[in-house]
């Protein structure tokens, strides 16, 4: 952490939505350790998200609330008086849009107007705002990679809430000028994340009991995958360029530009575990997701001066040895339990 960074965020009031997501636990984490006072505003405790695993949950403040709810949120800006927001808060998982949309359009849809429109009405609080979108905003395309002048079209539960949270967003900065910047990341993955319908975890978790990797597509859709901490970069430098004209109302991708399929992924994990012998099996069962999905960040190499830090392998080496310590402590928990 350099001198400026730190001055940057010291004594900064931050708002944190989604804190105790993957992404916004590391970002809290990265903020406090800046100097930043964080506020999460959080609907239901996760004793196992990073957030709390790692105690950073102990320096921030805490408001209870939901999205939906828009008095939560306007008591959190109000009360709080952040000067920066990050709304990272979502339902994130497709498979779980696809089985019952409506609170995934809840959240994402109707949690992004309120939070906005809080940070609207105390626009002389809240001075910087980032929003969390997705690739998954883009939808299908016969073009790539994504580049950020393509509209958003978004055609399945999930992806059509990341398309209209990015239009809202847009709206806000177009009609009321709000100080807002928009982030499209590949798939994040990292230290910490317990989502075990994700690929990373999963195939991890089976590999480390010997079990063969559960591959739901036919393990040759495409995508991109971004460390979390290089996408906690990504979040902080947009936030420290929003005083720059340029920046303001834009949206940025964030991916390594090296897309990957599944099986590639999974051969990567694989590899670095040492169970090359044991082979996955491919289910071929994924309903309503986008098969190819890649981004070009050249947008914000040029602007933002951003490039991933962390390569594959080192990125996958780190979350390995935390799935491998997590799971271990896990089974001798179990196994004390059960002798006593």
């Amino acid at each position: 952490m350099t001198e400026q960074e730190e001055s940057y965020w010291n004594g900064k009031r931050v708002l944190v939505t989604g804190a105790t997501g993957l992404v916004g636990s590391w970002l809290s984490k990265a903020l406090i350790e800046k100097g930043a006072h964080v506020v999460a505003l959080i609907r239901d405790s996760d004793p196992q998200s990073e957030l709390f695993r790692s105690g950073a949950i102990q320096s921030m403040h805490v408001v209870q609330g939901c999205l939906e709810d828009f008095a939560s949120i306007e008591r959190a800006i109000n009360e709080q008086e952040p000067d920066t927001v990050f709304h990272l808060a979502a339902q994130a998982i497709v498979g779980v849009a696809n089985r019952n949309p409506l609170p995934t359009l809840e959240s994402n849809i109707r949690g992004t107007y309120h939070l906005l429109e809080a940070c609207r009405i105390h626009r002389s609080l809240v001075k910087r705002i980032v929003i969390a979108s997705s690739d998954k905003a883009y939808g299908t395309s016969p073009q790539l990679p994504y580049k950020e002048e393509m509209p958003p079209m978004g055609r399945h539960p999930y992806d059509v809430s990341k398309s209209c949270a990015d239009l809202i967003s847009q709206s806000y900065f177009h009609t009321y000028r709000l100080p807002l910047v928009i982030a499209r990341c590949g798939n994040i993955y990292g230290v910490g994340d317990l989502n075990w319908s994700r690929l990373i975890p999963s195939a991890i978790r089976a590999l480390h009991t010997d079990q063969p990797p559960l591959i739901r597509s036919n393990g040759l859709f495409t995508r991109d995958y971004v460390f979390v901490e290089d996408a906690v970069d990504a979040y902080l430098t947009m936030a420290e360029a929003l005083n720059r004209p340029e920046i303001q109302g834009e949206a940025f991708n964030f991916g390594p530009e090296k897309p990957l399929t599944v099986l590639e992924i999974v051969h990567a994990i694989q590899k670095l575990m040492k169970k090359e012998h044991i082979l996955p099996v491919i289910l071929n069962q994924s309903e309503h997701e986008i098969p190819d999905q890649y981004l070009s960040s050249e947008k914000a190499l040029r602007l933002l001066k951003w490039r991933p830090h962390f390569s594959l392998e080192k990125g996958l080496a780190q979350t390995i040895a935390w799935y491998e310590a997590f799971l271990e402590e896990k089974r001798s928990s179990f196994s004390a339990v059960k002798a006593y």
